[in-house]
C-alpha cells in the first residue's frame, strides 16, 4: 500500500508513552492500526444505525438472548479444550 507523509498533532504524554512501548521504528504502524481499528468501529457504529432504523433498537430480551448464546459458546469451547471463541484444532 502507497503511504504518503501527515503532520498529526497528539498530546505529547500519549505519544511518548507510545513510543517507548513500540520504539521509533514502530509508532507510524501502531497509529495505523489504531486508525484503522477506529474506522472500523465507526462503520460498526452505521452498520447499528442503520439496523435498528430498519428493524428497530435491541430489546433487552434480544441482548439477553445474544449473551446467552455467547456463553453457551463459550463452555463448548472451554469443554474442548480450546480458548473461547477460538476452534480446537485437529491432528493432522
Amino acid at each position: 500500500m502507497a503511504t504518503k507523509k501527515y503532520t498529526v498533532t497528539l498530546p505529547e504524554e500519549l505519544a511518548e508513552e507510545i513510543r517507548q512501548d513500540v520504539g521509533s521504528g514502530g509508532f507510524s504502524a501502531y497509529v495505523t492500526r489504531a486508525i484503522e481499528r477506529q474506522r472500523e468501529q465507526d462503520r460498526l457504529g452505521e452498520l447499528v444505525a442503520w439496523l435498528e432504523e430498519e428493524y428497530g433498537p435491541v430489546t433487552d430480551d434480544d441482548l439477553a438472548a445474544a449473551e446467552a448464546e455467547r456463553r453457551e459458546f463459550e463452555r463448548y469451547f472451554t469443554e474442548q479444550g480450546a480458548p473461547a471463541g477460538q476452534p480446537r484444532r485437529k491432528a493432522s
